[in-house]
């Protein structure tokens, strides 16, 4: 590819008609408002711009919107069945022993019980160990600081499910 060229995926999406384009940005993300700001400034010429209108987009959300994004994430741990992208997400839950399994599980439960949403964390490439550090860690902070930390790690997995989606062939 040039870098004059455009990615056959970013292409194809640029082309889907509205609804398409809808649906293929709230499967990456849940946010209504999130998916309708993307939609409304395509086309993209490349996909820094597609990733840059994305963290826009993030950096605008109300608490509300964000909590729309949330409840698209199942809990780390229990990738939702039958989704590639969770399971692949949380892959390194995948081997995780039934101990590190059994305290994610109680970490997830006291989490949303502080935070009244589940612990959301941009868990590709990371290790059961790192994500169970990360929510013990996490569980301390306020729930303004929490807010804008799952603000950032949405950013992140939205950035991934985007280059996915502009990068097939």
């Amino acid at each position: 590819m040039t870098s004059t060229s455009m990615p056959p995926g970013l292409a194809r999406f640029n082309a889907l008609e509205e609804h398409a384009a809808f649906t293929a940005l709230h499967e990456a993300c849940a946010s209504t408002a999130w998916a309708k700001r993307l939609l409304a400034a395509r086309p993209y010429a490349t996909p820094e711009a597609l990733y840059a209108a994305s963290d826009a987009a993030m950096a605008d959300l109300t608490a509300e919107d964000l909590a729309e994004a949330m409840a698209g994430h199942p809990p780390i741990g229990r990738p939702k069945p039958g989704d590639p992208t969770s399971a692949r997400e949380q892959r390194g839950m995948a081997g995780a022993s039934d101990e590190l399994k059994a305290e994610m599980l109680e970490l997830n439960l006291a989490y949303q019980e502080k935070f009244g949403h589940v612990f959301l964390i941009c868990a590709t490439g990371r290790t059961g160990e790192q994500m169970r550090d990360a929510v013990r860690e996490r569980i301390g902070n306020t729930p303004e600081r929490e807010r804008e930390i799952v603000r950032t790690e949405l950013g992140k997995i939205n950035r991934i499910r985007l280059a996915r989606l502009v990068e097939e062939d």
